[in-house]
């Protein structure tokens, strides 16, 4: 009798979860305007204004906060992603709270800082919810470039590119997603040109980083098409 008690309080400990990430992401307008993030109004110390945060897969809470950055693009602040947490399957989600892209162009500065198990940052783009997205991402310890669909939580490569990713200094991801055709560039060089199907409406976009990455982010920019 104790253990079905249990068994049904994890139960419901766990559905409240996935219903909180779920309600994380509300529904927005279409946007129709260029719009950049760069952090630099937010109070250091603090989560920034204008996002949502969330999780894929498991682990503990992500920890998003404003730094200041002597190095940082656009001076002083960066967005980071601070927690250490070393679970592999784990993915921190900041979403943009404006409205929604279908068509656009995504781009963003990072600088992976940290990260045993991985050294990652990332874009989302056309998120349904935490668990349904498409993400471009690249990872320091790994040096490569992935292109995914994260489909009900299970995140599955469609393209990719290797090179070097150097961590400790900046670099930027940029993303063009038009229809069904997704061509993804590093530092204004062309790595990636797939093609997909999975995600044809609007979505919100926001920053993503997996595992212990601790990386830093700066002008987080969208423009629709």
């Amino acid at each position: 009798m104790k253990t079905t008690i249990l068994c049904a309080a994890a139960a419901a400990l766990s559905v409240g979860f996935l219903l909180a990430k779920k309600a994380t992401v509300r529904p927005g307008p279409y946007e129709s305007k260029r719009v950049v993030y760069n952090f630099d109004t937010d109070k250091e110390g603090q989560a920034p204004a204008k996002f949502q945060f969330a999780l894929t897969g498991q682990g503990g809470k992500p920890e998003w906060v404003i730094k200041s950055d002597p190095t940082a693009p656009s001076k002083p602040n960066v967005l980071a992603q601070t927690s250490a947490d070393k679970t592999d399957y784990h993915f921190p989600l900041a979403i943009a709270e404006g409205g929604t892209y279908r068509d656009l162009e995504l781009s963003v500065k990072f600088k992976a800082v940290e990260g045993s198990i991985d050294r990652a940052a990332g874009m989302v783009f056309r998120l349904a919810d935490p668990d349904n997205y498409y993400i471009v991402r690249a990872n320091a310890l790994e040096d490569n470039y992935r292109l995914y669909h994260v489909i009900k939580g299970r995140r599955q490569q469609f393209a990719g590119a290797n090179f070097k990713v150097e961590p400790g200094k900046w670099h930027e991801l940029r993303a063009e997603c038009i229809g069904n055709k997704i061509t993804c560039y590093y530092d204004n060089v062309k790595r990636i040109e797939a093609t997909d199907n999975t995600f044809k409406e609007a979505g919100k976009v926001g920053l993503w980083t997996k595992a212990d990455s601790v990386t830093y982010f700066d002008d987080f920019a969208v423009t629709p098409k």
